[in-house]
């Protein structure tokens, strides 16, 4: 797995080096060197998912770099945040009311409180719509990021299902790191293929606060909490084929670039939120940036 961090860590260093001699750089080694360390799983010639990938590397270069559940790494110190997990158990849904009722009483049926780390943040999308205008074209339902960001709120309870039990989950966040990701479920597999949700996530692209998402005895230790998009990957067409786009901010002029393959153009940051986003990489602001944004 080392040669993973090795590969990485030089091509960071060409893509970064301001005495770089051409104005391009391949990232061949490293690429061979995913392949050979996710076991083929993440093949050269074979599109794979993003957030399958994204999942895998950024743990694959922490346990590379020694990091464990006690020791911190470069990658954990840059995205991994925490939060509280509430579960509870749910009687079956067919036993008769009364017997439902013992059952919430039993130790069993108690709500349980974990608190677990996380490298991103998965987003759920509602249920797309499947009715369509006069024009027998498909409505895109639209919905706003807040929305999908209620799910960590501490109130907001989902069910779950499992092959034997149900449970009600809902989560909080304790800590946020200074990167966040957010990966937005577009795809659901079931036993015979894939779907996808082509719902647009109306979100801003600076100045999102995410205080209220932190326990209360936990907001005060947080000094900034707002945060910009930095960049935005998004998934066009269909679910096992389609392609991927990403949009990027660049630092110093403060423009923002659309890159799929080797193609490279500027994008107008209103065109950004009209994408179908899958994986979004967020920056917390720190005192400079927020003066700077202040003045």
């Amino acid at each position: 797995m080392f040669l993973l961090v090795q590969r990485f860590g030089e091509l960071m260093r060409k893509l970064w080096n301001p005495r770089n001699f051409k104005a391009h750089v391949s990232p061949h080694e490293m690429l061979q060197a995913v392949v050979l360390c996710s076991k083929k799983k993440f093949q050269i010639t074979k599109q794979g998912d993003g957030v399958e990938f994204l999942s895998w590397f950024l743990n694959a270069l922490n346990s590379a770099l020694g990091g464990t559940k006690k020791k911190k790494t470069i990658v954990t110190e840059v995205f991994q945040g925490s939060m509280r997990i509430f579960t509870k158990k749910l009687p079956h849904p067919d036993l008769p009311a009364e017997e439902k009722e013992q059952l919430l009483h039993n130790e069993e049926y108690q709500e349980t409180m974990l608190e677990a780390p996380f490298m991103y943040l998965t987003l759920d999308l509602p249920t797309a719509p499947l009715y369509k205008d006069e024009k027998e074209q498909l409505i895109i339902p639209q919905v706003p990021l807040f929305s999908i960001l209620a799910k960590f709120n501490g109130l907001t309870e989902k069910e779950y299902k499992t092959y034997k039990e149900n449970f009600l989950k809902r989560f909080q966040l304790t800590q946020l790191p200074p990167y966040l990701i957010f990966c937005i479920k577009r795809f659901t597999k079931n036993n015979f293929f894939v779907e996808k949700n082509p719902t647009i996530v109306n979100f801003p692209i600076t100045n999102v606060d995410l205080r209220e998402y932190l326990a209360e005895e936990f907001q005060n230790v947080h000094k900034n909490t707002t945060y910009d998009l930095v960049a935005n990957i998004v998934h066009d067409g269909k679910p096992n084929e389609g392609s991927y786009r990403i949009h990027v901010l660049h630092h110093g002029t403060g423009k923002w670039y659309e890159l799929q393959d080797l193609q490279v153009t500027d994008i107008l940051p209103q065109m950004i939120t009209l994408s179908e986003a899958y994986i979004q990489i967020w920056k917390r602001r720190d005192d400079e940036e927020k003066n700077q944004q202040g003045a």
